[in-house]
């Protein structure tokens, strides 16, 4: 076992006093959070994020997450920020909606979960890496230079667009897709500092026209796809949108419209691929710049298939696999915050809140609190190995969010993730050719700041 000056550390925001933070962020531009972060973030159970107009109160205290999270009194909802600064890429939906109306979409949504069936998506998970592995051997071939996050983002968006439409993806649109996502995430009006500092709570947040025009565009992909479903594509699928298309309220017996179908199928286009896009990312960096993880991880799946095909029963035996995806998500988690509004002052534990206060819940220092995990900032996938669960704090832990809202595609992006490592990791390896000048940002997702540059190279034994 490596000692904990062995470990390999990734990239990370150095951390500064909050004068300092602030002086970093406004130097580097682009609204990134985490160098905002300071850092007292990393040791404080609960407490004020800098000085704000409406109050930013961070909390770290697993057992104050989860009743945040929770809000069993509705007391937390999603805050005006996020729906804000989201509206224009996924409407009303079910990623930004609270209380009834929540409840009505989710109820809507609820018998589409249950095409997330491991076994049937399966199937398309693996068609979609065999085209992923073809494009990998002519960039081998070739010696050619290529943008990890724009891979991992294609390879995601074709899994998930196989699982909810049924159709792959072309790779314009991928590349569209990808090239829009990052206009939006990167001029979003919530990750303006600005307006976290000044603006009070419930203002309008207005959006850039290149924003607004990326999130148009994305619209138009994601409709031209619910398009094959409706008219004479009615009947024609049984996938995720089909499901939801043919839902109809419990109530009322409506249907959603094609707006609201584009709203609601848009998060689980987006969100399904931006997240694990961004985990992968992360992930083939470290095993890049980690050959002996990279070895190890090959040998597990070389212990398990040998030279026969992968299978599904058999990636739930690759358990080393799994606890690198697990530990890349603690360090490198998609969702950086989570907001919440308080409606109404109140308190949660011992700490007072002011009606309108920002409530920030997030993982990336939940996940590297020095009270909740031994070296935080090291790379250890053996901390999530078998036998070792009794080491992990209860609640410190939540990468997919806590509560009535935690992901409800959790087993599968861990499926999905665990496949593509495999599968890859099997048969390729990666040259990092910018491992200097790599480190992470935070808008609306952990992303590197700028683009990951790697060569695949076939791997040999």
């Amino acid at each position: 076992m490596k000692t904990n000056e062995t470990l390999f550390t990734p990239p990370h925001p150095s951390r500064l006093p909050p004068v300092a933070a602030l002086v970093r962020t406004l130097w580097r531009g682009g609204g990134d959070l985490l160098s905002l972060l300071p850092a007292a973030a990393y040791r404080m159970e609960a407490g004020e994020l800098g000085y704000s107009r409406r109050s930013i109160k961070l909390f770290n205290a697993p057992v104050l997450v989860k009743q945040i999270l929770a809000d069993k009194d509705e007391m937390f909802p999603k805050s005006d920020l996020m729906v804000g600064a989201l509206e224009p890429l996924i409407g009303d939906s079910i990623f930004v909606t609270d209380g009834p109306k929540w409840r009505r979409q989710r109820a809507m949504i609820d018998p589409a979960f249950s095409m997330m069936r491991l076994s049937v998506a399966f199937k398309a998970i693996m068609a979609a890496i065999d085209d992923f592995e073809a494009r990998l051997e002519g960039a081998a071939d070739r010696a050619e230079e290529m943008s990890l996050d724009l891979a991992m983002s294609h390879l995601t968006a074709d899994i998930i667009c196989r699982t909810v439409f049924s159709v792959s993806l072309e790779s314009e649109v991928a590349k569209s897709v990808f090239e829009d996502f990052t206009i939006f995430e990167r001029g979003v009006g919530q990750v303006k500092l600005w307006r976290l500092i000044v603006s009070p709570a419930w203002a309008d947040v207005p959006q850039d026209a290149d924003v607004l025009a990326s999130c148009e565009r994305i619209r138009g992909h994601i409709g031209a796809l619910v398009d094959t479903h409706l008219g004479d594509g009615v009947g024609k699928y049984n996938d995720i949108a089909s499901v939801i298309i043919e839902s109809r309220d419990k109530d009322s017996g409506a249907p959603f419209t094609r707006e609201e179908l584009i709203d609601q199928l848009g998060v689980f286009f987006l969100a399904g691929h931006e997240t694990t896009a961004s985990v992968m990312t992360w992930a083939f960096y470290i095993l890049a710049v980690n050959p002996d993880i990279a070895a190890k991880l090959r040998a597990e799946v070389d212990a398990v298939f040998g030279d026969g095909p992968i299978d599904f029963e058999g990636v739930k035996k690759l358990h080393f696999t799994r606890s690198v995806f697990r530990e890349t998500l603690r360090l490198y988690p998609p969702i950086t915050f989570m907001p919440r509004v308080a409606l109404k002052a109140g308190q949660v534990g011992r700490f007072r809140i002011r009606k309108g206060a920002l409530i920030m819940i997030s993982p990336w220092t939940l996940h590297r609190h020095k009270d909740h995990w031994t070296a935080p900032d090291a790379f250890d996938p053996e901390r999530f190995m078998p036998g070792r669960d009794k080491e992990l704090v209860d609640g410190a832990y939540i990468p997919f969010g806590s509560g009535p809202h935690t992901c409800i595609g959790a087993g599968f992006a861990l499926v999905e993730s665990v496949l593509i490592l495999a599968r890859i990791c099997r048969r390729f390896d990666f040259k990092c050719l910018n491992e200097e000048s790599i480190r992470p940002a935070a808008r609306l997702t952990t992303r590197p700041a700028d683009e990951i540059w790697v060569k695949p190279r076939f791997y040999s034994r």
